[in-house]
């Protein structure tokens, strides 16, 4: 199963930003709420006598991805007033025994925004890379796939030879000769349309394409030197695809399981910067970096070790993408990639 953005929310929390030993104060929701409640009950058992009495007025409260202020406390009843949505979250229904964060120093709304920033910062240095199969036809092919707007560039593009591609090759492991399909690289090019885009298609009917996220862009491909008909295997350089929420997978967005460590990083140093944090989360922080042997100043240049930490990681990945696709020669805006 591919992780989600929450998983990865969820684990930048654990190695990064809260400490084992310096939990904040939490208690949970004793009854489900929907999104319109402004009267939530609560377990006292969680909280100190102190903890308890901080919840008063203006107190900032989070559950999930929401922040509230509280208006008022019910010792008696275990339940608090507060104001819903506070500094533009969205309200949202609750379940029973969802966590109820008091102050929080990290908010799950801005860990869940910066990781939707780094995954935006990383191209174009780091890319996905989609492959499609496309018949190749005399005209253009309209790509017009959900995420289809995110195409930047071809770089691999084949064809099978049909049907004189058979060729002959000896299986060493089975110890007999076989044949197969023969693959040759093909030209194409990948064309930049206006959003929204309308056009005819094979049917013959008019229909507009209209990309409302991401890229604003309508992508067509067109095909050189090879007959319609013929069955094509392209692979693209892909801009990650922005997450929708926390259900989003790492594997819609487009990037690999390599790369958590890099967004994790990012996100640390993100939430870190201008940020007056405590001896034991600065600790932490160390510590933790001291594990992955990244640089580490004083506590005060945490920040700094974690950029260097994540541009090492960032080195790595771009050698063994590049190892991978090579880039594509390119004439006249045509690719030509290798066969």
């Amino acid at each position: 199963m591919s992780t989600t953005i929450g998983d990865l929310v969820n684990r930048v929390y654990r190695e990064y930003l809260e400490a084992p030993d310096n939990l904040e104060s939490y208690s949970y929701l004793t009854g489900g709420i929907n999104s319109t409640a402004t009267t939530l009950a609560y377990d006292d058992n969680l909280f100190s006598s102190e903890e308890e009495d901080a919840l008063g007025a203006g107190t900032v409260i989070e559950i999930n991805k929401e922040l509230m202020y509280t208006t008022a406390l019910n010792t008696v009843n275990n339940e608090i007033t507060v104001t819903r949505g506070a500094r533009g979250t969205t309200k949202v229904a609750h379940s029973a025994g969802d966590i109820i964060k008091v102050s929080p120093t990290f908010t799950r709304q801005a860990v869940y925004d910066a990781i939707v920033d780094q995954i935006e910062n990383l191209y174009p240095t780091l890319f996905a890379v989609e492959t499609q199969t496309i018949t190749a036809k005399s005209g253009i092919n309209i790509l017009d796939g959900a995420t289809d707007n995110y195409l930047v560039t071809p770089i691999k593009a084949i064809y099978i030879v049909l049907p004189e591609a058979i060729s002959q090759y000896t299986d060493y492991d089975a110890g007999q000769d076989e044949t197969g399909s023969q693959f040759r690289g093909v030209s194409v090019q990948l064309i930049d349309l206006p959003n929204p885009f309308t056009y005819t298609n094979d049917s013959g009917s008019s229909v507009t394409l209209t990309y409302t996220g991401g890229p604003s862009v309508v992508h067509a491909l067109q095909n050189f030197g090879i007959s319609s008909g013929k069955t094509m295997y392209i692979s693209f350089k892909k801009k990650f695809v922005e997450p929708t929420d926390e259900t989003t997978t790492l594997a819609a967005v487009g990037l690999e399981n390599e790369y958590e460590p890099i967004i994790m990083a990012g996100v640390a140093a993100q939430m870190v910067a201008g940020k007056d944090i405590g001896t034991l989360d600065a600790k932490y922080l160390t510590d933790q970096l001291a594990v992955q042997n990244a640089p580490i100043g004083s506590s005060n240049q945490i920040r700094n070790s974690l950029l260097q930490y994540q541009q090492l990681l960032i080195q790595q990945a771009r050698k063994d993408l590049r190892a991978r696709f090579p880039e594509p020669v390119s004439m006249n805006s045509i690719n030509y990639p290798g066969a």
